[in-house]
């Protein structure tokens, strides 16, 4: 349906040329332009790497941008931890590893753009 908006959600704890994600999405809108990517398990991945160009549109082309959230871990859930302080824990990951891109990351970021999409 060309009306409809693809969320690809993504771990970034992956090889991203193998996201089922987004090889389905790049087969419906060949030229990412109703895509948004959401990449997840930012704070999963390998030491001494970073997702700098991945967040940053220079890796995946996407129209309707692509969007960093770290989201509760296993352990989280079973210890009740809760949404706030996830969020808040959130949004410091993206402010101390993700300076220059921290205020268009994370989920409250995700929603607001999801929202003005729709």
């Amino acid at each position: 349906n060309k009306n409809s908006i693809i969320l690809a959600v993504v771990p970034a704890n992956i090889d991203i040329a193998t996201s089922e994600a987004l090889r389905v999405a790049s087969i419906v809108d060949p030229k990412g332009e109703r895509t948004i990517a959401c990449l997840t398990k930012l704070d999963l991945m390998d030491k001494g790497t970073n997702a700098h160009e991945l967040l940053t549109g220079k890796v995946i082309n996407v129209r309707l941008g692509i969007i960093g959230v770290v989201n509760r871990s296993q352990m989280d859930l079973k210890n009740n931890k809760p949404i706030l302080k996830a969020l808040e824990y959130e949004d410091h990951f993206f402010r101390h590893n993700y300076p220059q891109i921290s205020q268009r990351a994370g989920t409250k970021y995700l929603v607001n753009v999801l929202n003005k999409v729709y």
